[in-house]
Formats: structure tokens, C-alpha cells, sequence
């Protein structure tokens, strides 16, 4: 007999759930592998039982910016892009301001709720714009769960590809089992182009995509999913120890509040806007420019009629009242968002070379190199990474354990890879030099893009900054940063009074920075602004 507080094995519960089914069914039941049975163990499912329904986080509840503000944050992690920041900025506001005030008080509508009609975005521009990065960064902001999926992945009833209902699921999931988390969340379904039902120059579309269509049409407006898939046999065994246990537990998940956001490179329907746009003399027949033809300045001008064209149906387009055309990134928007976007692909490699106790610096002549590398590449900001990884993996591989801790990623790298590799192993101590003009370089822009004060550390300074951050064991931009940050207040008030654009930093005034008061003020002025110090 088997012990009642030992768990069962996969066996076990395999043989409980058939037994079940053929008692209530008869004999003739299927057997169907577990798979995972991770969540379907008993203790899992009482435990999720037990638990309460949590609340709404109060941020959520609390989120009163407005457009100008989201289009401020956006502007730190995404570069250009202007009109789309602006376009999301508004429907974002729009839409939580709106659940704000539908949830809070909670027993009473608001006036003219009833009369909301959600918005819902759809995106248009090729692919590596920033369509997903956009979105995703609006749910960070606003503290709500965030899924993407790709519409390929779904068929028109669910058994030969996913239910479009799993998305919902996997919103509930992403919110760690809080589903009134979850009905506030953003969904993001990319490669929407891929599942209109019509034909386009492009070539034929998957007569099912209207099927598809249909599924997320209940879905974009205000419907009950069901949080046990019919076909997940797991979830039903879950469903069942809850009820034996007699713990209802919540069965669905509204819809009326998860904002939907759709994305595709829509191949073809700039055609379509040219063809419909010619016919009243504009685009071919008008004699403009290759410019105005391009599919990113067309997608400006898409209607209605054009998404039909292209093979959506009225009902499913009409759920997607925000649309919004991204443009192609050129080079010095590539170069840009090496340089200055938060979340830089650069971050990435910096702390890939930390691993290995390796510090590295990166040279704007190299990231230009990168950028027009990356833009021939023709994927967007995807390019960048491409770029990049097939250039550094030999560094990754030969540079740990060897003598060189320290290197500047220079054009000569970026252009002849394998010899200033073979520079860099023969000659540490001169790499160790180039890191130190790239890293001082690029901390002095930083500091003066978040401080306001622009600094010059000359030669002499440089080398000794290098030199002390790594007997420290710190990075030159922490040793840098831990000297001078703490006196920006100061230093802008020098910068004020000696009516300069540029501090010059030596050796002395490195070590002691507020002795370069005699250097940057005459005496008169000297008194005073130690006074506002």
C-alpha cells in the first residue's frame, strides 16, 4: 500500500486520471501521455487553490502621466521614432487612464465609460524597427505583464497550431497567477500581416488567416477566457483535485481591459497604398520622387480599404483603431542607439568581457564602422548585434586568461580583426594605453549628458585614471564616476562663474578636484563659489 503523504510519480497520476475517466466514461478511453507534470502535481494544485486573489498593484491604479511624460521615457530607451512614441504615448494614457477610472473607486462607473472604445494599435515597418522593444518598454513603465507571440503560430481552430486564447493564459502566467494583474496586461501579437486571407503581389496567403481572424475579433473586445485549456489534459487534473478538495478556484480571464498591440512588415501593401494613390494621379502617375514611394512613407497613408485589400477582414481591422507607421533606421540612428540609447547592445558586451575580468571601450569611428556595416545588413537595430558578434567572438575566445585586461574597440579592429588581435596579445601595455583615451572619452560625454559638465582629462590624466582604477579593481567609468560625481553641483557652478564651456582636468586636480578652483577661477570669483559649495 502506498504511502498517502508521498507524492505520486508520473505513473501513478497517469494511471489515476484514465481510472477516472473510465469510471465516468466506460471502457473505451484513450490513454494520453502526461508529458510535464510538474503542474499537475496535488500539492501544486492545492496550493494555487489556497491561494487568495490578489489585488491590481497600486501603481497600476495610480498611473496618471501624461503623453508628453511617456514620450520622455520612451525617448531613453528607443531612438527617433518620433511620430510612433507619440502615437503609442497618447493611446497608453488613454487606455490606463481609462481603466484607472473604471477601477477606482470600483463600485461605481464612471461617466461615458460604457461609450470607450479601446485602443487598440497596430504597427507597420520592417523588421528590426523597434516595434516589439517599444511596446515592451510601455508595460515596464506602467508595471503591467507584457506577451508577445507570433500569429504564425495559431490556426483557425486551435489543434494543429496554438489557440489564440493561449496568449491570455500565458498573460496569467507572466503575472504569476494573478489574474487581476493579468486582465490589465499588453498583448503583442507580431507577424499579424501573415494571417490576411487574400492574395497580394507578394504571393498567396493561408486561407485559414481568416479563421484566425475571427478567433482574436472576441478576443481585442471584451470576452471570458477560460484559464484551463479544453485540451490541456494537465489543467483539467488540477480542475479536478480543486473540486474533490471543494476550493473553487477562479475559472477566467476578461479581455475588456488587456490592450492589444499587432505588428507587421506588411510586404506588399505598400503596393497596394501606391496603386490606390496613383489612381488619383498621386505616387506612380504623379512623377514624385523614389522617396515618396518607399513602403515607410506609404504605410502613412494606408486606410482601411488598403488593410481589406491586403486581406483582413473589415470586423478585425476595425478592432485596431491606432495605426502607426515606424520608419526604417538609417546609419546614424544605428549609431545612435549604440551610443546613446539605454540599454545598449553595448552594455551587453562590456559585461561579457567583465566575465573574464576583461574591460573594454568602444571608439565612435568604430561604432560609425559598425553602424554602416549594420545597415547593409538590412534587419534593423538586429544588424548591430550581427555585426558585432561575428567581429569580438575571436576576442571572447583568445583574450581570457591572457595578459591583455584592458582594450579599446577602435575602426582597426572593426576593420582588420585578426591582426589587432594579434596586436592586442603582443603589446598588453599599449592596449591598456588605447583603453584608457576610449573609456575617458566616452565617460567625459556621458557625464556631460547627465551632469551638465563637461570635463577634459588630458594625457597625463588619463593614464592615471587607468592606472588607479585597476590597482582599485574597479572600472575606469566607476573610479571616474565615484571622483567627480559627488562635486557636479560644484563643478556647474565653476563652469558658471569662469564662463567656460570645458574644465581641463590634470593628474593634481584628478586627485583632488576641488583644488581646481585656482585653475578654472581668477580670485575674485574664487570666494564665491566656494561659498555656494
Amino acid at each position: 500500500m502506498s504511502d498517502p503523504k508521498k507524492p505520486k510519480s508520473p505513473g501513478e497520476i497517469q494511471e489515476e486520471i484514465q481510472k477516472f475517466f473510465r469510471d465516468k466514461l466506460g471502457a473505451d478511453v484513450f490513454s494520453v501521455p502526461l508529458g510535464n507534470v510538474g503542474p499537475m502535481s496535488a500539492a501544486a494544485a492545492a496550493e494555487e487553490a489556497e491561494e487568495p486573489e490578489r489585488e491590481i498593484p497600486e501603481e497600476v491604479l495610480a498611473f496618471d502621466k501624461r503623453p508628453r511624460q511617456v514620450k520622455e521615457y520612451l525617448d531613453r530607451w528607443v531612438v527617433g521614432q518620433e511620430q510612433a512614441k507619440r502615437t503609442l504615448a497618447v493611446a497608453v494614457c488613454d487606455h490606463y487612464n481609462h481603466v484607472r477610472r473604471t477601477l477606482k473607486p470600483r463600485d461605481s462607473n464612471a461617466p461615458g465609460s460604457s461609450h470607450y472604445i479601446k485602443q487598440n494599435v497596430i504597427l507597420l515597418g520592417p523588421t528590426g524597427v523597434g516595434k516589439t522593444y517599444l511596446v515592451k518598454i510601455l508595460a515596464q513603465m506602467i508595471g503591467v505583464p507584457f506577451v508577445k507571440a507570433d500569429s504564425t503560430k495559431f490556426s483557425e481552430t486551435g489543434y494543429v497550431g496554438g489557440d489564440v486564447e493561449d496568449m491570455v493564459r500565458e498573460l496569467y502566467r507572466v503575472a504569476d497567477g494573478n489574474a487581476l494583474l493579468a486582465e490589465h496586461g499588453i498583448i503583442f501579437l507580431d507577424e499579424i500581416d501573415k494571417i490576411a486571407a487574400a492574395e497580394n503581389p507578394t504571393g498567396g496567403r493561408d486561407p485559414s488567416g481568416r479563421g484566425v481572424q475571427v478567433s482574436l475579433l472576441k478576443l481585442m473586445e471584451d470576452t471570458e477566457v477560460p484559464l484551463r485549456s479544453p485540451l490541456d489534459i494537465g489543467s483539467q487534473f488540477q480542475d479536478l483535485l480543486q473540486m474533490r478538495q471543494g476550493r473553487p478556484a477562479r475559472r477566467t480571464i476578461n479581455t475588456r481591459h488587456i490592450l492589444f498591440v499587432v505588428s507587421g512588415a506588411f510586404s506588399g501593401l505598400s503596393e497596394i497604398i501606391a496603386r490606390r494613390l496613383g489612381d488619383r494621379s498621386v505616387g506612380f502617375k504623379s512623377g514624385q520622387g523614389e522617396d515618396e514611394l518607399e513602403a515607410g512613407r506609404l504605410f502613412s497613408k494606408v486606410t482601411t480599404k488598403d488593410f481589406v485589400d491586403f486581406g483582413f477582414e473589415p470586423e478585425f481591422i476595425g478592432r485596431l483603431p491606432i495605426r502607426c507607421a515606424l520608419d526604417p533606421l538609417t546609419a546614424e540612428d544605428l549609431f545612435r542607439i549604440l551610443r546613446t540609447a539605454e540599454g545598449s547592445i553595448l552594455l551587453q558586451y562590456r559585461e561579457s568581457f567583465r566575465g573574464y575580468g576583461i574591460d573594454v571601450a568602444f571608439e565612435d569611428d568604430a561604432l560609425r564602422e559598425v553602424s554602416e556595416r549594420a545597415h547593409r545588413e538590412d534587419t534593423g537595430a538586429r544588424g548591430l548585434m550581427t555585426v558585432l558578434e561575428s567581429v569580438l567572438r575571436p576576442f571572447k575566445f583568445d583574450l581570457p586568461g591572457s595578459a591583455v585586461k584592458r582594450f579599446a574597440v577602435t575602426r582597426r579592429v572593426i576593420e582588420e580583426p585578426t591582426r589587432a588581435l594579434a596586436e592586442l596579445l603582443a603589446n598588453p601595455e599599449h592596449a591598456a594605453e588605447e583603453y584608457a583615451r576610449a573609456a575617458v572619452r566616452e565617460w567625459q560625454a556621458l557625464f556631460a549628458a547627465q551632469r551638465g559638465v563637461r570635463l577634459a582629462l588630458d594625457e597625463e590624466a588619463s593614464r592615471m585614471a587607468s592606472r588607479v582604477s585597476e590597482e582599485l579593481g574597479i572600472s575606469l567609468e566607476e573610479y571616474l564616476d565615484g571622483t567627480f560625481a559627488p562635486h557636479a553641483d560644484f563643478l556647474r557652478t565653476i563652469l558658471v562663474r569662469s564662463g567656460r564651456d570645458v574644465l581641463e582636468v590634470n593628474p593634481h586636480i584628478l586627485s583632488r578636484p576641488a583644488e581646481g578652483v585656482g585653475l578654472w577661477l581668477d580670485p575674485s570669483q574664487r570666494k564665491a563659489a566656494e561659498s555656494e559649495h
